[in-house]
């Protein structure tokens, strides 16, 4: 590594901290207001770089899936800090990497910070959406009784959101308080639906939006989604029994058989060689 390259990668690296300092404190004065006023624009185009808030695919989605209370802006500040953070750990570490692994990873470690925040985003959307998954059918059948009781749909969403402790439940009531401050009934759903990526979120937004379009109380489409629900978490366990029935079978082959035949073999090889114990 040359002077000029590492003097480059402290160089970003001292910029992306400056940028995240910039975006993070707020000065009092001319001075402050004119830092403040730079944050700002480099969090707008944070978040046209990163993706539109409607794209579901896009940054703004993946943050929204994860339950994630930073903005886009955040984090793409966090992504392109991450960038030059990696490329410096990879100055450090090329020198005693062995033969050209050292180039590779000069080549490859800005990229891969830049992306490790998607990756933690995606791993806390999935592990969102597995509990999600296993709450659904409960929380469901809490609405359903809630309509069922003469409560109307959104006032419904804001009892189950107060009185259960879930994840999804905390969404549901969310979204009612969002209506109750005067965001549209849509806008709130599509939040909902993106903040819960799992199975069976769609047809619950959709059956909210039927309800609230034709003033008609979901209790039979609740029951419904709730059985579903059920099926799914059924058929689920069912899935990791038949996978798990492998694995039990290898390490039985690979653990408990070659012991119990050790076992054997210590207990035979002194009546054979004629010792004793």
């Amino acid at each position: 590594m040359t002077r000029a390259e590492v003097l480059a990668a402290l160089a970003g690296v001292v910029g992306a901290g400056g940028i995240v300092d910039l975006a993070s404190v707020r000065r009092a004065g001319r001075r402050g207001r004119r830092w403040e006023g730079f944050a700002r624009g480099a969090r707008a185009v944070a978040r046209r770089v990163g993706a539109g808030r409607g794209s579901a695919g896009g940054l703004a989605g993946r943050v929204d899936a994860a339950g994630s209370s930073a903005g886009v802006g955040e984090v793409m500040l966090a992504k392109l800090a991450a960038a030059p953070a990696a490329a410096l750990v990879a100055v450090g570490l090329a020198p005693v990497a062995p033969g050209r692994l050292g180039v590779a990873l000069l080549a490859a470690a800005p990229v891969a910070g830049f992306f490790a925040p998607d990756l933690w985003l995606r791993r806390g959307a999935r592990v969102r959406a597995r509990v999600i998954e296993a709450e659904q059918a409960d929380v469901l059948d809490l609405l359903r009784v809630a309509v069922g009781a003469g409560l109307g749909p959104w006032r419904a969403l804001a009892e189950v959101g107060r009185r259960h402790p879930g994840v999804l439940a905390g969404e549901l009531g969310a979204a009612a308080r969002h209506v109750a401050l005067g965001v549209p009934a849509d806008a709130a759903l599509a939040r909902l639906e993106r903040r819960c990526p799992a199975a069976g979120t769609h047809a619950l937004t959709a059956a909210l939006r039927r309800a609230d379009r034709l003033g008609a109380p979901p209790g039979r489409a609740l029951a419904a989604l709730a059985a579903e629900a059920r099926a799914r978490q059924a058929r689920r366990a069912a899935e990791q029994a038949a996978r798990a029935g492998p694995k039990i079978q290898l390490v039985v082959a690979l653990l408990l058989v070659p012991s119990v035949l050790l076992m054997v073999a210590a207990a035979l090889v002194p009546a054979l060689t004629g010792a004793s114990l």
